[in-house]
């Protein structure tokens, strides 16, 4: 699991949350961070903030989604989502939304569901690699 916020009191939030359901987490401060950290870490899951320095959560996720060895990942936007933030995230990609503040509960349960999606994902794709 990697999380990328700037913000270093909601890093910690959703680090602890998501340790106390037995995730393995590594933060990011922001886009640049996360995608020098992704290729060493190979997280299951990714959650983004939209507004970073360097490189914003949008950015990210498209250049995320444009590297075949990361395309595949589920990533989820935890921010304002704003009409914009929503819309654009879809454009680049993102997986699922959660809107900050958000209740530890809703974080876990996204998190786990995309988890599982990117579990049946990579199984499909190994299973067509073998067929064909």
């Amino acid at each position: 699991m990697l999380v990328v916020d700037d913000n270093k009191v909601i890093r910690q939030l959703i680090r602890v949350n998501l340790e106390l359901e037995g995730f393995e987490v590594v933060t990011a401060g922001d886009g640049v961070e996360c995608l020098d950290l992704v290729h060493r870490v190979r997280p299951d899951v990714i959650t983004l903030d939209v507004v970073m320095p360097r490189l914003d959560g949008l950015q990210t996720a498209t250049r995320l989604r444009s590297d075949p060895r990361t395309g595949h990942l589920p990533l989820a936007i935890v921010s304002a989502c704003t009409p914009y933030e929503v819309d654009s995230g879809v454009a680049a990609g993102v997986d699922a939304f959660l809107a900050k503040p958000f209740e530890p509960a809703e974080l876990v349960r996204l998190v786990r569901r995309l988890m599982e999606r990117g579990r049946r994902a990579a199984l499909d794709g190994r299973a067509e690699s073998a067929v064909g």
